[in-house]
């Protein structure tokens, strides 16, 4: 099937084709028509996408692969600029979680949506979000990479905003587009020093140019010399922060939680935040070539790895302590991409896409259940009320704190022992800021398992909010009324997640960071290889996971648990008085170590005083002031003076013309002189 141009190409189009009936003939088939039909072109097109992508991916295990044009429209001094397929063992591992996460959350959906005023142009966005996720996995060209990088985050300020009659959705959509521009401008000078250089934008051809130019110095500022590969790997890698939101461009995807629930599971946990980390793995032969680029990448993803996880601690939204476990799960796979431990990257990309979308939607299942509630301190108990949630949410928490046997232990601990054996500068403090991290991801993340599942049931104790008029906003349980189970389109897909969550680490673990399943994709220098040390040691992944148990991460994770169960079942007035006495360290974690602040203060305060003296000096004083103004000043004065000589008497007339006429006289008279 691979080798099928059509095949290829029917696995993005169908989303695509689902997206265009769902948006535009739909709407025009009546309310309940519109909605079956919606829904039903929109899964059969990802269906179809999922079937053929597990086809493809068959033919990648027998060692089959495609990289070539597809439609090429335009040829330019030379140059091709193509639509074209690299589809190998990375792209099909991309291919299959993006098509079945896609099933899961389409499916979720109906349920979820189905009282929405916006049901069929929901569905249309999803399927377009998947279309365009594909075109970016499945690029061998920088220019489709960038169309299929933008394209995502169209579709995203889409779906951030689609509620948009909220003023914080439009906020946030808006917050969103802004901060990745500021990723995407990086992007494009590293894809400009690419074309400038190399001369073409093509993958295979890039990565063979590229050891002809290891040594090549540029100065972008005189006196200022960088290597040119350091500049392209540190341009493209700003491009990721944005797109997987590192530090200091994090602060979007909290906020992007003002989407409906299945927006989050799709966007952020499986799709559109790991683009940035699968680019910079399908980059690997140019990252490997500059270590400062590498320790940039490095610091950055411990930095986001540790520090995010502090605020999850702090939120009381179900949604946003969910959100910032995505952000410290995307510094982790930061942190193994800056210690060359590519494959490690690829592999938590893969099974966090599976137990966080397990865990997003287990949060839109817990909402639905307490009335579209989201505030965990009036909550507690559920777990006799919804007990597929309770379980499939379990499962997701074990997977995401890294308990052996789930697919997050293998994952997770690859990464911190590849940290633990690297020699890249700054390898020590990443290693430092991950252990840590263990301790603080299990902690907030039972802190939310015992806050929405065990404990006192307090769904009445919600104070009433006048503000919260909004049909969106939370409402919360009535006097007397308890939590319900989500209807089957609801908790299939969680179930169907769950399995993953559990077995997909132990299956692959083996094949993707230690056999040749990324044989000739992804490259490592020798002095790179992070996992030479992992990879002497492993045997099984039944003897990892039983070895696991002795582990400093485990007894971390543990601990973690241990003390989020003591303070939030059996002693909560421990934490009130902490967060009481440590006042100052909370208030800065509920503000967010003030980014948000200093973003507003400082890039769009000091964007609004620029503008502002723009206009001044250039509008009123250049434009208005000296070009209009100053125009009809001048004309006005010359009028006047004009006035002083057109008097409308003759002799004034024929004084002028015989004081002309002896001028004229006098130049002819010098010149024959």
């Amino acid at each position: 099937m691979i080798e099928h141009k059509f095949a290829l190409l029917a696995v993005p189009m169908l989303p695509l084709v689902g997206a265009i009936l769902a948006g535009f003939i739909a709407p025009n088939l009546g309310h309940t028509l519109g909605r079956a039909f919606a829904h039903s072109v929109a899964i059969l097109g990802v269906l179809g996408a999922f079937i053929l992508s597990c086809f493809i991916f068959q033919d990648v295990l027998a060692g089959k692969s495609f990289n070539g044009a597809i439609y090429t429209w335009l040829v330019t001094d030379g140059v091709r600029f193509e639509i074209g397929f690299l589809v190998d063992s990375l792209t099909a591992t991309m291919m299959l979680v993006v098509t079945f996460v896609s099933l899961m959350v389409h499916i979720y959906t109906i349920g979820y949506m189905k009282d929405d005023d916006g049901y069929t142009r929901f569905f249309a966005y999803i399927s377009l979000f998947t279309f365009a996720m594909l075109m970016l996995v499945m690029a061998n060209n920088f220019l489709q990479l960038f169309f299929g990088w933008e394209a995502v985050g169209l579709v995203s300020y889409l779906l951030i905003g689609f509620w948009y009659k909220r003023p914080n959705a439009i906020k946030a959509n808006l917050k969103a587009f802004l901060v990745n521009r500021v990723g995407d401008f990086g992007f494009l000078i590293g894809i400009g020093l690419i074309f400038a250089y190399f001369g073409t934008l093509d993958y295979k051809a890039t990565f063979a140019l590229a050891e002809g130019f290891k040594d090549t110095i540029i100065s972008p500022i005189p006196g200022w010399e960088w290597s040119l590969i350091t500049a392209i790997c540190i341009g493209l890698f700003i491009g990721a922060m944005g797109k997987s939101a590192q530090f200091p461009l994090h602060v979007w995807l909290p906020d992007s939680m003002e989407g409906p629930t299945p927006i989050s599971a799709l966007i952020h946990a499986a799709t559109m935040v790991t683009a940035g980390i699968f680019m910079v793995a399908r980059m690997s032969p140019l990252f490997e070539m500059s270590e400062t680029a590498l320790s940039f990448v490095l610091i950055i993803g411990a930095i986001t790895a540790l520090f995010m996880g502090f605020l999850g601690i702090v939120q009381n939204d179900i949604k946003r302590v969910v959100a910032y476990s995505t952000l410290s799960q995307l510094g982790y796979m930061t942190v193994a991409l800056g210690v060359s431990a590519y494959s490690a990257a690829i592999f938590h990309l893969m099974t966090h896409a599976f137990f966080k979308a397990l865990l997003f939607l287990g949060a839109g299942s817990v909402i639905m259940g307490m009335h579209h509630n989201q505030d965990m301190r009036y909550m507690g108990g559920a777990w006799k009320y919804m007990k597929i949630t309770w379980i499939t949410s379990l499962i997701g928490s074990l997977a995401l704190i890294g308990t052996p046997f789930f697919s997050g232990f293998y994952s997770k601990d690859s990464i911190i022992e590849a940290v633990k054996h690297a020699t890249i500068p700054g390898a020590g403090i990443a290693y430092v800021a991950v252990v840590l991290g263990v301790f603080i991801t299990a902690f907030y993340s039972f802190r939310m398992y015992f806050l929405v599942f065990h404990g006192k049931e307090r769904y009445h104790d919600m104070p009433h909010d006048p503000h919260h008029a909004d049909e969106h906003e939370h409402h919360g349980l009535a006097k007397g009324e308890k939590p319900h189970e989500s209807p089957w389109v609801v908790w299939v897909p969680l179930v169907l997640l769950a399995i993953p969550s559990v077995f997909i680490g132990l299956l692959t673990i083996q094949p993707m960071l230690f056999g040749d399943f990324f044989k000739g994709v992804i490259v490592v220098f020798p002095n790179h290889d992070s996992l030479a040390v992992l990879r002497e040691y492993f045997t099984t992944w039944a003897a990892m996971a039983l070895h696991g148990f002795q582990t400093l991460p485990f007894w971390m994770a543990f601990a973690g648990v241990a003390l989020a169960w003591f303070f939030y079942m059996k002693r909560p007035d421990i934490p009130a008085a902490i967060q009481k006495k440590f006042s100052a360290i909370n208030t800065l974690l509920e503000n967010k170590y003030y980014l948000d602040q200093f973003n507003e203060t400082v890039f769009a305060g000091g964007a609004k005083k620029l503008g502002y003296a723009l206009w001044k000096f250039g509008d009123v004083t250049i434009i208005d002031g000296i070009m209009v103004n100053g125009t009809a000043k001048a004309i006005g004065w010359f009028s006047g003076v004009a006035r002083q000589i057109q008097t409308g008497y003759l002799y004034s007339y024929a004084f002028w013309m015989i004081l002309g006429v002896f001028g004229l006289l006098t130049i002819v008279f010098l010149k024959l002189a």
